[in-house]
């Protein structure tokens, strides 16, 4: 059976973001952030998770990171905008 996975974005300290992918985003969070994550953010903490994108298997998540870091910054930015936008408009109704 394939495991769920997710792809999320970080912010870090310098305003800079990082992509990546966990099937346990909050832990890899926590690893960024006492310095076990990975070298770029391991510089720039703290990081604060500031999307996050559920995925049906873990092979999906890393061709989802991969089209993510793609993006410009901007277009990340676009991303993360439209998610908390969803998330708030899921918040109005209830859901």
């Amino acid at each position: 059976m394939t495991e769920e996975a997710y792809t999320y974005i970080v912010r870090c300290a310098d305003g800079s973001y990082y992509t990546g992918w966990s099937t346990d985003p909050e832990r890899r969070l926590a690893a960024h952030n006492s310095g076990r994550g990975a070298a770029y953010t391991r510089a720039r903490r703290p990081v604060r998770l500031v999307y996050v994108e559920r995925l049906p298997t873990r092979s999906a998540a890393m061709r989802r990171e991969q089209s993510i870091k793609r993006l410009s910054r901007r277009g990340k930015q676009r991303l993360i905008r439209a998610a908390r936008d969803a998330q708030r408009g899921d918040d109005a109704k209830g859901g």
